[in-house]
């Protein structure tokens, strides 16, 4: 799983639907209005902003994170990736079937 958060929820509809429509993700949730509160270049911001979790192999991580890359405002985006270490078989096998529908596109 990867986390990813968004400015607001055009972008993050943006990315998820890019994700999705790549076969890069299974799935995409969209969490609205998560505060966040951290450094940058010195100084405390706390923002709202949208939250993408991210369900998706992790043989497609290096193509997510390229395309959050190019698709993101922010000059540096947050791109989490946690591993799911367990979980209902028949999902995690769904998100694997999801990844090799994408590497038979190519």
């Amino acid at each position: 799983m990867i986390l990813n958060t968004c400015p607001d929820s055009d972008t993050a509809e943006s990315i998820a639907t890019l994700l999705v429509d790549r076969a890069l993700a299974a799935c995409v949730n969209i969490l609205p209005e998560v505060r966040s509160v951290y450094q940058w270049q010195g100084e405390r911001h706390c923002d709202t902003e949208v939250l993408l979790l991210i369900k998706a192999s992790a043989s497609a991580y290096q193509d997510i994170e390229a395309t959050i890359r190019e698709n993101h405002p922010y000059q540096l985006p947050e791109i989490i990736a946690i591993p799911i270490d367990t979980g209902l078989p028949e999902y995690l096998a769904w998100i694997q079937q999801q990844s090799h529908a994408r590497e038979t596109d190519r």
